[in-house]
């Protein structure tokens, strides 16, 4: 395999991982602070899930920003990876102890 296709795949998988990953992670990260902001703050669900909306978009733009600067792509991916673990075992927790009740 050539130089220049490695860095075209590594390219295509960057863009796959910001793209599906970043998703990824805006997503879980929407629902943990909708989960979150009412059992710490007391917020209304309402509130809560506007605030957790509009703060996705920040790091929707934050995971893409990070996946092109990780030094590879294994790592951009590794890192998503690794962020949506924290964020689904948050989410996971605040569901199964009814945190957001």
């Amino acid at each position: 395999m050539t130089a220049g296709v490695r860095y075209r795949l590594s390219v295509a998988s960057r863009a796959v991982a910001a793209i599906a990953g970043g998703y990824g992670v805006a997503a879980l990260s929407s629902v943990v602070l909708a989960l979150c902001l009412p059992a710490i703050f007391g917020m209304a669900r309402s509130e809560a899930t506007m605030t957790g909306l509009l703060a996705s978009f920040a790091v929707f733009a934050f995971a893409v920003m990070w996946v092109f600067a990780a030094r590879t792509a294994s790592r951009a991916w590794a890192g998503l990876a690794a962020a949506a673990a924290v964020l689904g075992l948050l989410a996971w927790l605040m569901h199964a102890t009814g945190g957001a009740a």
